[in-house]
């Protein structure tokens, strides 16, 4: 069994699965709760973030008849920083070894990270054996000299540890963190879009993180600090109505594009307090939330064209998350990028599709199946942050009462004893 927990800004889904032999995942269990102490993907307060991960991993072990030990876990929000490297080493014995990728691996993630972040990734892009490029398993054969292209992905520290600090007070261990954009790629994307050149879009409550990727790796990840929370606050502003109303209002009525929107459709708006509530067109209400969802998307544009991939991605765009389930989001995002885009669910899951066929359960079960799939293979193995050594006695002990333990053999009756032989041996 495999556990995913997706800590996100609105909600936290803890989606429980088995790895199947054809490389799919059984869903088994399911729980979600509303994020209670996240703030654009940070936690804000430990104690409200605690409660909602336990609310929600009790709910997944009761569905799924099992207890839960360890979880995968995603992390989100603008403290994440992404950089390709490179590194180069001499083949030992002409033919290539791991032990050969394991040290390009390990020149290519010597760069000089901020003490405030942390490596969670150390994704290899292509191999180079003296003048032969766009090698992607070089195990095995031969050459003088061996270069790696890697992406490395960062978070700040203590961003991570308050996450991990969470689900231990819950009495989880945590398996793996991993950026949620790269969880959303596993379960949205089609191998063939890896391969051409695509860009996923997760757009969820407090950040919209996005991943590229060029022949099968991935080669840009960045996050843009606007997303579906802005989009409820404008509502909220706008129609001067509280932010419970304007979510509901934002789920059950909002449009991404106002030419998709009829005029003559009137919904109520409650006003604050105990005022009459208000009318309004459904119309006017998606002029509100086109304005935002497209400085969505130029913010994401603007990305793509900064770091000069917009154009090696003509695959397109595939959008996914909670908030991009809005009507006329895939249109309006075509307008925006003048390219090709889809609105993604999950795929490759079995047992429970049709309730996780949803954008929302993106991130959750692309957990599971990073943990189950090939992750292993494209990602080198990045060391935990090091803790202080535990030192402990050598000396065997046994209990003498109350707890409390001593040597077994005292130091002191040691040291007479070498004296001792000392004495009579010279």
């Amino acid at each position: 069994m495999i556990v995913g927990l997706d800590v996100g800004t609105s909600k936290i889904t803890c989606i429980v699965g088995e790895v199947l032999a054809d490389g799919a995942v059984d869903i088994v269990g399911i729980g979600h709760h509303a994020a209670k102490g996240m703030k654009r993907g940070v936690v804000v307060n430990i104690e409200s973030t605690v409660q909602s991960i336990q609310r929600a991993v009790e709910e997944a072990e009761l569905m799924a008849g099992c207890n839960i030990h360890s979880v995968y876990v995603s992390v989100a929000g603008s403290h994440i920083r992404s950089q390709n490297s490179h590194g180069i080493v001499a083949i030992k014995g002409g033919e290539v070894e791991a032990e050969d990728i394991s040290r390009v691996i390990d020149a290519a993630q010597a760069v000089p990270l901020s003490s405030d972040q942390r490596l969670l990734h150390v994704l290899p892009q292509e191999y180079h054996i003296d003048s032969q490029e766009g090698i992607r398993d070089p195990l095995g054969m031969s050459g003088v000299r061996l270069e790696a292209n890697v992406h490395l992905v960062s978070a700040a520290a203590n961003a991570v540890l308050n996450v991990e600090k969470c689900i231990r007070r819950c009495g989880l261990d945590v398996d793996k963190v991993v950026v949620s954009q790269l969880a959303s790629s596993y379960s949205c994307l089609s191998d063939d879009e890896k391969d051409l050149g695509v860009c996923v879009v997760d757009v969820g409550a407090g950040t919209t993180d996005l991943a590229v990727w060029i022949d099968g790796a991935l080669h840009h990840t960045a996050v843009v600090p606007v997303a579906g929370d802005q989009v409820t606050n404008d509502i909220s502003m706008a129609l001067r109505t509280p932010t419970m109303h304007a979510e509901e209002i934002k789920v059950k009525y909002a449009c991404a594009k106002a030419s998709l929107a009829a005029t003559d459709q009137i919904i109520q708006v409650p006003s604050v307090g105990d005022r009459q509530p208000r009318s309004i067109s459904r119309h006017a209400l998606a002029e509100v939330v086109e304005a935002r969802y497209e400085e969505i998307f130029k913010m994401v544009l603007d990305e793509l064209n900064r770091s000069g991939f917009a154009e090696q991605i003509p695959a397109g765009v595939v959008i996914t998350g909670g908030t991009s389930q809005m009507e006329g989001a895939a249109q309006l995002a075509e307008d925006v990028f003048d390219m090709p885009v889809r609105i993604a669910n999950p795929t490759r899951i079995k047992g429970m599709s049709e309730v996780v066929d949803n954008p929302s359960y993106a991130t959750a079960t692309g957990l599971l199946l990073y943990a189950g799939g090939d992750a292993s293979h494209v990602e080198s193995i990045v060391p935990e942050p090091i803790q202080k050594p535990k030192i402990k006695s050598k000396l065997p002990s046994y209990e003498v009462g109350d707890g409390e333990t001593k040597p077994a053999v005292s130091p002191t009756k040691v040291w007479h004893k070498v004296k001792d032989w000392f004495q009579k041996n010279i």
